[in-house]
């Protein structure tokens, strides 16, 4: 059996920049220090932090020691940032700059008189932080339904880990409902190389392994690219979910991952095959 791993599974820029900065609060063993939400969308990154003291909170009443809180990779709604600054609390911003690039764009486009769309999954963190930025007239839209009726003049920011052919799309569409369209294109480069090494890496093995949170959206994105290529495709989270029966006649596995997979998972992601006879 031949093992495969994208060159471009594990940590982006981002996520390695925020785990950085949330592990060495925990080695200064500051207290009262939590992150608002989970960090990444990695479970098991999670955990550990929250081993040494850094524990995720979904609200501000929850806690009423709060002295500081680590801002996650996702960003947070200007209402809550406000919110916390008015407590006293410190902000700690893991804010990945490409999330940060494209609030200020949101709220540039609102502020020149734009109907902000915003291409991205409506319940995902980093979209609702964008929401906040982009005017009480902004929508978002997932590229899978009709878009809704819009303005005449439109500008478009989107989610930092939306596939690129999805945006094109999406353009395509609103060119038939606006007379001026202003488009940033804030598509995290990473997240197009990942996927674009995902495609040519499952077009030649016989099973793919994706690794990575359940709830990460670009873990789940390369496992849907890998679907849809016809491969024999797994979504785990750790090497202790992979079954024998799922490889027992592959002779190539690709391994590919999520940016917010660290690299101790896919290593032991590697083990786990090669002990079944990699």
């Amino acid at each position: 059996m031949k093992i495969l791993i994208a060159k471009t599974a594990g940590f982006c820029f981002g996520v390695k920049r925020a785990i950085d900065i949330a592990f060495q609060i925990a080695q200064e063993k500051r207290k009262g220090v939590y992150t608002f939400g989970p960090i990444i969308h990695n479970p098991q990154v999670v955990d550990k932090l929250r081993k040494k003291g850094i524990v995720p909170i979904d609200s501000i009443e929850a806690k009423r020691d709060i002295r500081a809180l680590i801002i996650r990779t996702h960003g947070i709604p200007l209402a809550i940032s406000q919110e916390i600054l008015l407590r006293g609390y410190e902000i700690i911003d893991a804010t990945c700059p490409f999330v940060k690039k494209a609030q200020y764009y949101a709220k540039l486009l609102s502020k020149e008189g734009y109907q902000v769309v915003i291409l991205g999954e409506k319940n995902h963190p980093e979209v609702q932080s964008l929401m906040s930025y982009a005017g009480s007239d902004a929508v978002v839209v997932n590229g899978k339904t009709p878009l809704p009726k819009l303005k005449r003049k439109i500008g478009i920011v989107v989610q930092t880990t939306q596939p690129l052919e999805v945006l094109k799309n999406v353009l395509s569409s609103t060119l038939k409902l606006a007379k001026e369209i202003k488009v940033y294109n804030t598509i995290c480069n990473s997240t197009a190389l990942r996927l674009n090494e995902t495609e040519r890496m499952a077009r030649k093995v016989d099973v793919m392994l994706v690794v990575g949170g359940k709830n990460s959206a670009n873990t789940t994105q390369l496992t849907r690219l890998c679907e849809s290529l016809s491969v024999p495709t797994y979504h785990i989270e750790t090497g202790s979910e992979i079954r024998k029966a799922w490889v027992r006649d592959a002779k190539t596995i690709g391994i590919t991952a999520g940016a917010s997979t660290p690299a101790w998972i896919i290593t032991d992601v590697e083990k786990r095959m090669r002990d079944i006879g990699g």
